[in-house]
């Protein structure tokens, strides 16, 4: 039986014009034990003024590792989303995320299939996928790091098309970062598509879905950017909860939404139900 944390993304920092390191501050105050960090390419003007939580690869890893240990909180992972279906972009993103997570400590690099390219056949958005994760496999299993595919894009969208993905390439760094809220809106229902994966599950996005969304885009979208508090939208947590307690690996619940408001009642919500 695994153990069960909270986190959250650092999401929860996008609207308060602050950078990474006040993010991760912040995240401690509200009393989160983990943070999962965004990770970009190249250099950005807003993250660079430190008004943009999301770091750069080109980045000392050790920027991320000295920040969590003077505030006190872990790493559940890297959000490192990029489109799978395009090994242009993703073969080398996803390759140097996986470099930056060993050294800078994070068990776990999140991704997802990404938008597809526009005049690609479904068969061949899978061969490319399949080139993708075997490279970035490679780098990820001689470093410890987990790759955790997400629900979240055309062909991840419901069970069946999630695990063909996952099983495109057979390897033991290749998990399910699982989303509550991804799945709802695509129409499923999260706690059953989550005991399918549990034996899986590598990580967690903790997505709440509010129920004015969930009744305009359920079964319209794949996903949505972030969510809002847990507890105050359709998400059945409680049994959320009870699957984790029987995953067979520890997990972290990274609460994903979008102010820092949202993170304070998320926690209080979520405590309440794993104490």
């Amino acid at each position: 039986m695994g153990k069960i944390a909270i986190g959250v993304n650092m999401e929860f920092v996008r609207h308060a014009d602050k950078s990474f390191e006040w993010g991760v501050e912040k995240a401690v105050a509200l009393g989160y034990e983990y943070v999962e960090p965004m990770v970009h390419w190249g250099r950005e003007l807003l993250s660079e003024a430190g008004y943009f939580h999301s770091v750069s690869m080109l980045d000392d890893p050790w920027r991320v590792k000295s920040a969590c240990e003077k505030a006190g909180v872990k790493l559940s992972g890297l959000s490192a989303h990029c489109p799978l279906c395009k090994p242009e972009i993703s073969t080398e993103y996803l390759k140097q995320a996986i470099r930056f997570a060993a050294e800078c400590g994070a068990p776990v690099v999140n991704t997802d299939e990404g938008p597809k390219p526009s005049w690609t056949s479904e068969e061949e958005d899978h061969v490319l996928m399949r080139y993708v994760l075997k490279e970035a496999s490679l780098v990820a299993e001689r470093r410890g790091v987990l790759i955790g595919l997400e629900p979240h894009q055309q062909y991840s969208k419901h069970p069946d098309g999630l695990d063909r993905i996952y099983g495109l390439v057979d390897s033991p760094a290749i998990g399910i970062n699982f989303d509550t809220g991804n799945s709802y809106l695509c129409g499923h229902d999260p706690v059953e598509w989550l005991k399918r994966v549990s034996d899986r599950l590598v990580h967690l996005h903790a997505k709440e879905i509010p129920k004015a969304q969930a009744e305009a885009e359920r079964g319209k979208v794949t996903g949505t950017a972030v969510g809002c508090a847990c507890g105050e939208g359709v998400i059945d947590w409680p049994a959320v909860v009870e699957v984790l307690r029987g995953a067979p690996r520890d997990i972290v619940m990274s609460v994903e939404c979008g102010t820092v408001e949202e993170a304070e009642r998320s926690i209080k919500h979520l405590k309440s139900l794993i104490g």
